[in-house]
C-alpha cells in the first residue's frame, strides 16, 4: 500500500505539536512553582492539544502559593 500524506497535514501536525508543547511547558512550570502535584501529573499525562494547560493557566491566574 502506498499512503500519501499531504504537506498541509504535516504542517498542521507540526503546528499542533508546537502549540501543545508551549502551553504544556508553561502550565507545567506554573504547577511546579505552585507545588500543585495533581495538576502537574494531569497536564504531563493528558495530551489535549493545549486545552488542559490553557484551562489551568486561566483558572490559576493571579494565584500565588509561595
Amino acid at each position: 500500500m502506498d499512503y500519501h500524506i499531504s504537506t498541509t497535514w504535516i504542517v498542521a501536525l507540526i503546528a499542533l505539536v508546537i502549540w501543545e508543547t508551549i502551553w504544556k511547558g508553561l502550565a507545567l512550570w506554573r504547577a511546579s512553582q505552585h507545588k500543585q502535584l495533581g495538576w502537574f501529573i494531569a497536564i504531563f499525562v493528558i495530551n489535549s492539544a493545549g486545552l488542559l494547560p490553557i484551562v489551568y493557566i486561566l483558572t490559576t491566574k493571579g494565584d500565588r502559593h509561595d
